[in-house]
């Protein structure tokens, strides 16, 4: 099957990502309605939420937006809700929420642990377990938890930020082990540097972002489409993204 026909199969398939109101997560929204795939984005900002629904209506595409914490489980119950309600199904699950914190470790307070768990984390787990009956009981579904080459592979002054993305890879390969015998398919995507404002004042400053050789948010949601965009009876269990900057290892 050629790539155009695999993105042909996506259209009027239903996606949630998390995490929508900017960088990643809004990129992925717009790729995928490109695609003809009806979007439910959640965020915790209203107004770039309503300014993605609207993009993406303009295209002529299908889209609607919960404004919500994604660590809570509330937010993970109305979304689901919204999106069977609305379209009536769930094909797609793009957990992608998340913070970044770049401290030395005697720099990060408990605060800043609870916070990085509950941002990456545990709104991975709540989104996941909300979506997965539904997905179980049609016995189909895709869900794509967005980590990190930090969760592959640790670094200074990083420790937190790389434990919570460690844990989605953890977890990802276990509900791969719990789900695949349902037909679900479990991708993890693990980026390098994208140009957003993802930790711009908590260890980035927005010049160096812009000068570096970072991905553009699209090209990494390109990524996230090709993943969702496979034959039935292939998975992509794990990709990693990176950008050509990236040092080669010394002999």
């Amino acid at each position: 099957m050629s790539i155009a026909s695999a993105l042909q199969q996506l259209r009027g398939r239903v996606a949630i990502v998390t995490g929508a109101s900017s960088g990643l997560g809004r990129a992925t929204a717009i790729a995928l309605a490109a695609e003809g795939v009806r979007i439910v984005a959640t965020g915790r900002d209203a107004s770039r939420l309503a300014s993605l629904v609207e993009e993406i209506k303009g295209a002529g595409e299908a889209c609607v937006a919960v404004r919500g914490d994604a660590a809570l489980a509330e937010t993970a119950e109305e979304v689901l809700r919204t999106a069977l309600e609305t379209y009536q199904q769930v094909d797609v699950l793009v957990n992608n929420a998340g913070q970044g914190n770049y401290k030395s470790l005697v720099e990060t307070t408990p605060e800043d642990f609870d916070e990085l768990m509950n941002s990456n984390m545990r709104s991975t787990f709540l989104f996941s377990r909300a979506v997965a009956p539904q997905f179980m009981a049609q016995r189909s579904g895709t869900l794509v938890f967005v980590s990190s080459v930090a969760g592959l592979a640790g670094a200074p002054n990083e420790a937190v930020y790389s434990a919570t993305k460690f844990a989605q890879v953890g977890f990802a390969q276990s509900v791969d082990e719990e789900l695949r015998p349902y037909g679900i398919k479990i991708c993890t995507v693990c980026p390098g540097g994208i140009k957003s404002r993802f930790a711009v004042g908590r260890g980035r400053n927005a010049e160096d972002v812009a000068t570096s050789s970072m991905m553009e948010a699209a090209e990494v949601a390109d990524a996230i489409v090709f993943a969702c965009a496979q034959p039935k009876n292939v998975r992509v269990p794990q990709m990693i993204v990176r950008h050509m900057g990236t040092p080669r290892p010394k002999a």
